[in-house]
């Protein structure tokens, strides 16, 4: 029953959504959503002057605390707006996600992902300057910020104020059932199928660990944004810190194997051999599998952006840039290799029923386990603390958006849901469960980027203003005075 009502789900939004814009004269088509998303990022790269190239080392200064000033308004500091957004994004879509993208779109897929990440990175920026730019804070200090917010005052500003509501709406319908499915039951159900794996005793008894996964969430969400970005704070560099080094040692030992890896990145990114649908399918997994890690162009990490500390919205904006750089062209490559150099993503291989049921979290245990015997154990320990920052942050999105369509006294309600849905993901598939979740993640961009299109002249005006600012020392200037 769980299944058909979210496969009804699935096959309402993917009628939209992924319509074919090759009207049927390639196989697997060219989806609308993912057009959507490319044009996007290519948009606002060049419309902002590569901002993801020219401004990281700016942006490094401002997570390190060198322009705090004392007209700072918010309610985290940047590292914390960052960690915490960081902990939504590096996540499952980084071990499970790369994982089923490689398995379905083959080695090539790797690519196209590192590219939707560059691209993702300047749709951060201006995604994030927008949510700082149309911030409200409500009487009770809590700020309201993200897509809603920008959508529904920008375009009420530009004389679009009915669509801008619809759009608002829209946005935060597909944000709470996004916050239910990708970052809650798909986040619990993978973090299931690799505890199981050491732990038998969840295989009979699944819903005790549901249980536990619930408490352990629900005690942090209900303590608001502060005590997540807290939680984040500290489990986003340990948990990076932990994956990171494990596959680096498995990179280690194929290492004469590394050169024939990258040269099979490329070679399959333009003429693959394994998925159907030649380069389109290969291109699509990967802008899937970039959209789903890093969040960019879906507007979901402004909203917890928006509550950061600063003066200048495009200085968070700038923080922002760090986001799909550390989580899809650093954290998804290195999985990506671990997987290419392990060989496990092969669907005639002997995992071909973990990869047909796109058990992604088990195939990433498997390839470390084939170096390390209990690496797995490692891993298992890591995909828990990622599926638990995931779904701490990814509540606060759903709050956020549930608070703007009901109002605040609500957000009782939807916590409680919330935490239902971490039950849910024990009795559901995993591979339905993606499903839902790739639409819903994907469906947020729409509205998303039609206000980003639509305000991109103020976000531009901002920047120029700030380099201005910058170029002539007056923000150095600002720093010092706070520092002296």
């Amino acid at each position: 029953m769980i299944e058909g009502i979210f496969g009804n789900i699935n096959n309402f939004l993917a009628a939209f959504f992924f319509f074919d814009l090759s009207f049927g004269k390639i196989e697997d088509g060219i989806p609308f959503i993912v057009v959507w998303l490319i044009f996007g990022g290519v948009f606002v790269t060049v419309r902002f002057g590569f901002v993801n190239l020219k401004m990281m080392g700016h942006a490094f200064d401002i997570i390190r605390g060198k322009y705090k000033t004392k007209e700072d308004i918010g309610e985290i500091t940047p590292f914390q707006s960052l960690t915490a957004a960081l902990s939504a994004t590096v996540g499952l879509g980084n071990i499970a996600g790369v994982a089923i993208a490689i398995s379905v779109g083959g080695p090539g897929a790797t690519f196209w992902m590192i590219l939707a990440g560059f691209l993702g990175m300047s749709l951060k920026f201006a995604e994030v300057t927008l949510a700082q730019l149309y911030r409200e804070v409500r009487p009770n200090g809590q700020i309201m910020g993200g897509a809603m917010e920008y959508l529904s005052k920008g375009l009420t500003k530009k004389g679009f104020k009915t669509t801008g509501k619809v759009l608002a709406v829209m946005f935060s319908i597909f944000a709470i059932g996004g916050s239910l499915g990708a970052g809650n039951a798909f986040q619990a159900s993978q973090a299931l199928g690799a505890v199981s794996e050491h732990i038998s005793f969840f295989n009979s008894y699944p819903l005790v660990f549901g249980f536990i996964f619930a408490t352990l969430v629900g005690f942090v969400i209900i303590g608001g944004i502060k005590r997540i970005a807290h939680a984040a704070e500290a489990i986003v560099p340990t948990m990076g810190i932990i994956y990171v080094l494990t596959s680096f040692w498995i990179i280690f030992n194929h290492i004469s194997e590394i050169p024939h890896a990258i040269s099979l990145i490329f070679t399959e990114a333009f003429a693959p051999t394994a998925v159907t649908g030649g380069i389109i399918g290969v291109i699509i997994q990967g802008f899937k599998r970039a959209v789903f890690s890093s969040e960019a162009g879906i507007g979901s990490a402004a909203i917890v952006h928006s509550t950061a500390t600063v003066k200048y919205p495009v200085r968070q904006g700038f923080v922002a840039l760090y986001e799909p750089f550390v989580d899809t062209i650093i954290i998804c490559t290195i999985t990506a290799l671990v997987i290419i150099l392990t060989g496990v993503y092969d669907p005639s291989g002997p995992y071909a029923e973990l990869i047909a049921t796109k058990q992604g979290a088990a195939l990433t245990s498997i390839a470390h386990a084939s170096v390390v015997s209990w690496f797995p154990i490692v891993l298992s320990f890591s995909v828990m603390l990622f599926a638990f920052s995931t779904m701490i942050t990814w509540s606060y999105y759903g709050e956020r958006s549930w608070t703007y369509l009901f109002g605040e006294k609500y957000t009782i309600i939807y916590k409680v849901i919330f935490l239902l849905f971490t039950l849910l993901a024990t009795v559901t598939s995993a591979k339905t469960l993606l499903e839902f979740s790739d639409l819903l993640f994907l469906a947020m961009a729409l509205p998303n980027l039609i206000g980003v299109y639509v305000l991109q002249g103020e976000i531009a005006s901002e920047l120029r203003k700030y380099k201005r600012k910058l170029k002539s020392g007056e923000l150095d200037r600002e720093a010092l005075g706070e520092q002296s």
